[in-house]
């Protein structure tokens, strides 16, 4: 007996095409499900924003220094007034500040002032600056309207300075230092990691007693004998440009190993054989093939390499081998946390601290998120 297929009516027609998406879409995909990920890469961004328009973002210049106003404490940004002396009034605004010294300690002390109303606006006119090194420009973010009102959100330094401006400044250099140290160190460690581990022999056992002499150098010493060998007159530029490469320099040999180990138990591979027999040249095979066989686990590295180079970075100018005044970085601002007297009647001072805390959670947490959804087995 015969059947005959019949379609029922009420059957939708198959166009026979088919969706297809790629691989990095099938990537973000999987990154937008883990949330902690997803609000921390957010956070980054918002820290890529503060890095490019720093001079926009900050209310002060990174000069501009307030003697009348040393460790001022924070002041509350507000939208309404109900305690000054005229009554009930709209518009951004903080309070004065009154200060008081003490007879015997000679501590300047200050506390809010609700009669001394200091306005406050957005996109205000302030200290002049160049927007990306080239456009001319006085407009900030947020700044008091009249210039040189004393408007400190999170207060103000020992110095004087305006510790939101110093903020922004500081994020510039730290994050820019941790992401261009890494970005070379990287380069440096795949590209020689994938060539010791591709070709072996000679060339193998050149780079790995290249590796061994950078890793036998103690990192104290080293950093000690550069603080005591950079004149103290060097220019910041310069002292970053230095900082910058030793920092790379040391810390590309882990990842130059972990590399090696993955090319030399993949370089006998049917997958590598195939694409040489097909044509390949080398370096295709190399970069093309075996590279992204385990990108998720690069992914992984640079995502913790990063938050380790900036606190590399925190921990040396805290120290006084790296940057220096008048750079600023988290480490050269927390120079003035590192006083107990100091920190006692200003404890706002640790905000630099806070904000090296949360990048480096924002980075750890973004590398999870994108080592998890850039794994081959879960796709």
């Amino acid at each position: 007996m015969t059947v005959k297929d019949t379609e029922s009516p009420d059957t939708p027609e198959v166009s026979g095409t088919r969706a297809v998406a790629s691989q990095w879409r099938l990537v973000w995909w999987a990154f937008k499900k883990h949330r902690l990920a997803l609000i921390s890469a957010w956070i980054l961004g918002f820290m890529m924003l503060v890095i490019v328009l720093c001079e926009f973002i900050a209310p002060f210049d990174n000069r501009h220094r307030d003697s009348q106003y040393t460790t001022a404490p924070p002041q509350v940004l507000k939208l309404w007034d109900t305690d000054g002396e005229d009554g009930f009034q709209w518009g951004l605004h903080v309070d004065g500040y009154v200060s008081e010294q003490d007879p015997r300690s000679l501590r300047i002390t200050y506390e809010a002032d609700p009669n001394d109303r200091v306005e406050v606006g957005l996109f205000v006119k302030g200290d002049e600056y160049e927007l990306f090194g080239l456009i001319p420009m006085d407009r900030h973010l947020i700044g008091p309207k009249e210039h040189g009102d004393p408007m400190y959100l999170f207060g103000t330094t020992t110095d004087g300075q305006d510790l939101l401006s110093q903020l922004v400044y500081a994020t510039r250099v730290s994050a820019s230092v941790g992401i261009i140290g890494v970005l070379l160190a990287f380069l440096l460690g795949i590209v020689l990691g994938a060539i010791s581990g591709y070709f072996g022999g000679w060339i193998d056992n050149v780079i790995q007693r290249i590796i061994e002499l950078f890793m036998a150098v103690p990192s104290i010493p080293l950093w000690l004998g550069l603080a005591a060998a950079l004149p103290a007159q060097m220019s910041p530029v310069t002292r970053y440009f230095i900082i910058t490469t030793i920092l790379a320099l040391v810390a590309w040999t882990g990842l130059a190993r972990e590399v090696r180990g993955r090319f030399l138990s993949m370089r006998n591979e049917e997958f590598v054989t195939s694409a040489l027999l097909d044509g390949s040249t080398r370096r295709r095979v190399m970069f093309r093939h075996m590279l992204p066989s385990f990108s998720s686990h690069i992914i992984a590295a640079l995502s913790l390499s990063i938050p380790s180079m900036i606190l590399a970075e925190t921990a040396l100018s805290w120290l006084g081998l790296g940057l220096r005044p008048p750079a600023v970085s988290w480490g050269v601002q927390l120079q003035d946390a590192s006083k107990w007297s100091v920190l006692s009647g200003a404890p706002w001072l640790l905000i630099p601290g806070l904000a090296v805390v949360i990048v480096v959670l924002a980075f750890n947490f973004v590398g999870d998120g994108m080592r998890d959804a850039a794994d081959p087995y879960k796709h």
